[in-house]
């Protein structure tokens, strides 16, 4: 059932550039691994490898003792390895049972057995917890529906060696158990597993043994309940992580630069009150479905409003769309940086000129000007790159959320909402964006964080607005900030 996997001395060189130093490890069947390294490691490209998405230019992949070079993933998948991303690669315009059987369709002598298809896609939905129609769009699902999907279509394939990347990073805690009880069977039935995560108390708790890479090299492998998550975290960075979050300043005794009163976003949130003050962070928390996103799409003119009203230092104020909320100085990073934030297939320069304002709002840059403006944020933000020229899709997630957040506040907006900001960061970026919110609110701007992370809330934020199914249950201050409290609320068993 299970496959013995050997990487031996494998390279891999994107042009002029070498992402993989010549890598050498296995993987035992039926073993449960923790694949650690910061964004940039290597880690994914590793994978692509082993799951015939990108080929070797030196080095061998053994499969069970022979030596195999997949020529795409469809023939990895026929050797049984199959690998779940950590951007989601679904069809948009497709069904979910669809999507779940894209390219290996089920048929019915020359016709597609529709109905087959249905059946086996609820089956294995439920394996993964996911009560919804197999007929719905997959535009039509939420991130954390997107993620269950994206699993349960490799469940469909009968994976003998899986590759999780990043598996939990949108999911509540209630869906996360599910997985992990699923994670279980399949370890049971001999499946081998490889858990890529950032959540070190994940890795801590579901993996039998950790493997180290830094800088494209491997670093070290070991049993998991022989190293400490702070010892996993050094591993990683190759240095001591001291001091994860900066030190919390209070704001200043200011006026609310914005102030939000009973607004309600149809079918997602209702009579939501907050405010904000300049120099304040203020966090949302909330189990998925709470309708903290869905209410700032609200307040920027993405979904209508049904009520309630909006202040801008103390002056009523009502967005069509994201431009005019920016041009009155708010502006939002999304949660999906691929989707909504970046275009990936463009380079940097172009990411950071290429404004959601209209053009003729800005004064006409000179490409020189242009250039000077990029090299600022990539020294301000701490984005790295071989060279300015990259394409943004070529940087690792943590600097592609950096890159985000320069291309957001290039404007030099006064209120900054930023939902999930280190969704699929390593801990070494995270701590970088940490620092870069707390800097944002030291300039006396107002900085608001949506975000599933309780510890980033707790070590990050003045005060934290709980929501739950779409209502403000509590706003804690900082000296009632705790994990326990947090979940609570979320879970409405205060």
């Amino acid at each position: 059932m299970s496959l013995h996997i050997r990487f031996d001395q494998v390279v891999k060189d994107f042009g002029p550039v070498r992402v993989l130093h010549g890598v050498s490890f296995a993987l035992e069947p039926g073993r449960m691994v923790g694949l650690l390294g910061e964004n940039g490691a290597g880690k994914s490209t590793l994978m692509k490898i082993l799951s015939g998405y990108e080929a070797p230019s030196a080095g061998t992949l053994e499969v069970d003792g022979l030596v195999r070079r997949f020529a795409s993933s469809r023939d990895a998948e026929d050797a049984g390895i199959v690998l779940i991303h950590q951007e989601f690669n679904l069809a948009e315009d497709l069904t979910v049972a669809q999507n779940i059987f894209l390219g290996r369709e089920k048929r019915r002598g020359f016709l597609l057995d529709e109905a087959g298809m249905r059946r086996a896609a609820r089956q294995v939905l439920a394996e993964v917890g996911l009560d919804i129609d197999p007929d719905t769009q997959a535009r039509e699902l939420i991130v954390a529906e997107k993620q269950l999907v994206e699993i349960a279509k490799a469940l469909s394939r009968n994976a003998r060696l899986l590759v999780m990347d990043e598996p939990t990073a949108t999911l509540t805690p209630g869906e996360t158990q599910r997985l992990f009880a699923l994670i279980a069977r399949l370890r049971a039935q001999g499946v081998t597993i490889v858990y890529i995560s950032h959540k070190l108390d994940e890795v801590e708790r579901i993996t039998d043994e950790i493997v180290v890479m830094r800088d494209g090299r491997f670093v070290t492998r070991g049993p998991t309940s022989q190293h400490t998550r702070h010892q996993m975290a050094k591993l990683m960075v190759g240095r001591e992580l001291s001091d994860m979050f900066p030190r919390r300043l209070a704001p200043p005794q200011a006026p609310a630069l914005l102030s939000v009163r009973n607004v309600s976003v149809e079918g997602w949130a209702r009579d939501v009150s907050f405010e904000v003050r300049p120099g304040e962070i203020l966090g949302f928390a909330g189990l998925v479905g709470a309708g903290r996103t869905e209410l700032f799409e609200g307040l920027l003119g993405l979904r209508p409003r049904t009520g309630g009203e909006m202040l801008l230092d103390g002056a009523p104020v009502a967005f069509r769309n994201p431009r005019e909320a920016a041009r009155h100085g708010l502006t939002y990073l999304s949660e999906d940086r691929k989707g909504c934030g970046l275009h990936v297939r463009l380079s940097l320069q172009d990411n950071l000129t290429l404004m959601d304002l209209d053009r003729h709002a800005l004064p006409l840059l000179d490409r020189r000007s242009e250039r000077r403006a990029l090299e600022r944020a990539v020294s301000d933000f701490g984005i790295r790159t071989r060279t300015l020229d990259a394409l943004a899709g070529s940087l690792s997630g943590g600097n592609q959320q950096k890159l985000a957040m320069a291309k957001v506040l290039q404007p030099g907006p006064r209120i900054v909402v930023l939902d999930e900001p280190t969704r699929g960061v390593d801990v070494g970026a995270k701590r970088d964006i940490y620092f870069l919110v707390q800097r944002l609110a030291a300039e006396g701007r107002a900085v608001i964080v949506v975000s599933s992370e309780l510890i980033e809330l707790i070590g990050l934020c003045h005060r934290v607005v709980v929501m739950r199914a779409g209502a403000v249950q509590t706003t804690l201050d900082a000296h009632h900030l705790t994990e326990e409290e947090l979940i609570a609320h979320a879970t409405g068993t205060h």
